[in-house]
């Protein structure tokens, strides 16, 4: 799909990835590009609306009356949503052991934002037959993230609900991309040794133009670093094999120690 002359909603848009899609859908064509952030990013959010005279709306995407209020502001601006990035992200550290609010809002912000889009955004979808429903999830949602479960976990939750999305509409005018950047500097990143960084940290810039691309091709996985696609086959191949690997690159990063 081009995004030119259309109405385009971007989530987790102060900054990070969302800025540059935004900013890329608005020199694109856009008709009307609408950012949303936190209310804690109001300031910041208002400028990059103001760069490129769209709509700044704020909104907790974890919140199901929040996202149906970014919606009905987008249309009473521009008229019908045709393209909604459900990008919002955030990062809680731990294990099995993390508590139950950091896992319940990496549900919240990571699954449920983007079913909560999609009951918005659907119907009429479907009724006039097309739009597109891009969703962020995470290359450590395809692979694993090793020192935060509840990140890994929820993200790979994401990647199956847009599949989902994509079987039950993808033939019916509503095309569904999931966008799985590794690792990409933005607020999110941190110093220190990580696995996602063996390749190389992008620019959120150019995983912009990567988005663009992948949204023009239609394709249903939109990748910023080509080598996961080689990580998910040797995955898929032999997953003992995978494993043991993942907990040889543990120790190596984290200095964790095996058993025996």
């Amino acid at each position: 799909m081009q995004v030119k002359n259309k109405v385009c909603v971007v989530t987790g848009a102060a900054s990070g990835i969302g800025e540059a899609v935004a900013r890329a859908y608005a020199a694109a064509g856009a008709r009307g590009v609408v950012v949303a952030d936190l209310k804690s990013s109001r300031d910041r959010l208002a400028a990059v609306a103001g760069d490129i005279d769209g709509l700044a709306v704020t909104a907790d995407v974890g919140l199901e009356e929040d996202v149906k209020a970014l919606i009905a502001a987008a249309e009473a601006k521009y008229g019908p949503v045709d393209v909604f990035f459900s990008n919002a992200g955030l990062s809680r550290k731990g294990q099995e052991s993390a508590s139950d609010a950091d896992w319940d809002v990496s549900w919240r912000v990571h699954v449920m934002s983007h079913v909560f889009a999609a009951r918005a955004l659907v119907p009429g979808m479907l009724a006039r037959g097309s739009g597109y429903l891009l969703n962020t999830a995470s290359a450590a949602g395809l692979l694993a993230s090793l020192n935060s479960m509840p990140y890994g976990v929820t993200k790979n939750a994401a990647i199956a609900l847009a599949e989902h999305l994509a079987i039950q509409y993808g033939d019916r005018g509503i095309r569904v991309s999931v966008l799985c950047p590794q690792s990409v500097q933005t607020g999110m990143t941190t110093p220190g040794p990580s696995a996602a960084r063996v390749d190389g940290v992008m620019l959120p810039a150019e995983v912009a133009r990567i988005v663009i691309a992948g949204m023009e091709a239609e394709r249903f996985l939109i990748l910023s670093h080509e080598q996961v696609a080689e990580y998910m086959q040797r995955k898929a191949s032999s997953r003992d094999r995978w494993l043991a690997g993942m907990r040889r690159q543990r120790d190596k990063i984290y200095g964790v120690q095996r058993a025996g």
